[in-house]
């Protein structure tokens, strides 16, 4: 794999974990039980008190304030637990052999969103975080003899279960090596698939946490109403 040094991609054979690799290979991981119940508890409370004292946010793509009161920005900034779990010991060592050990936080943000099947504006359709990093043209496949460079990771953790009915994020693995965006024809479709590689959804419980790179092709699923 490619490893972050001084903000210059090496080589790096060095220890990592499973999850690291699989982070590199297929663009996403899911770590089961990451958080204590203790560690769970305290940061869902800290949570909840942000979205009690902060108001949602008007910022650009919140067009509405029920949109902008799924969301609370800055964690970092305001909530000590939030901060803890960010540089959590078992976090830090599945990022740091891909980011380098001098890595940072991009963005911090908290989210619940609601059980109805209407869409987002953005973001519920496939998409990509940021990216494609290394572009190509289609039919133009990475080399299996280079490692991926890895330019960021979104890292979910997980305050509640999150399964089939709660609009589960679904993932293409290896989509992460197309070069690509996800085809925009088949922007809103259930199902997508790259390289022979069938799409599916990150189901959760309480205290897991799932990380994917942030080239890979994602998306919202619907929610089934409630």
């Amino acid at each position: 794999m490619l490893h972050r040094v001084d903000y210059r991609f090496r080589t790096y054979d060095g220890p990592a974990p499973e999850a690291t690799l699989q982070l590199e290979r297929d663009g996403f991981c899911l770590v089961e039980g990451l958080l204590s119940a203790d560690e769970l508890a305290r940061l869902r409370d800290d949570v909840l008190r942000v979205f009690d004292e902060v108001p949602g946010d008007l910022r650009a793509g919140r067009p509405s304030p029920e949109a902008a009161d799924m969301y609370r920005y800055e964690m970092y900034n305001r909530s000590a637990v939030a901060q803890e779990v960010t540089g959590h010991p078992r976090i830090l060592e599945i990022v740091e052999p891909l980011l380098g050990d001098n890595c940072h936080v991009i963005s911090s943000t908290a989210w619940r969103n609601p059980a109805n099947v209407e869409h987002a504006p953005r973001g519920q359709e496939w998409h990509s975080d940021a990216g494609p990093h290394v572009p190509r043209p289609p039919g133009v496949p990475w080399p299996d003899a280079i490692p991926y460079p890895i330019f960021a990771v979104a890292t979910h953790v997980f305050l509640d279960d999150c399964g089939p009915d709660d609009g589960p994020t679904a993932l293409v693995p290896g989509s992460h090596k197309s070069g690509l965006p996800p085809p925009r024809e088949q922007e809103w479709d259930l199902a997508l698939e790259y390289d022979g590689r069938e799409s599916f959804a990150c189901l959760a419980r309480a205290g897991d946490v799932a990380m994917f790179v942030s080239d890979v092709w994602h998306r919202r699923l619907p929610p089934t109403e409630g």
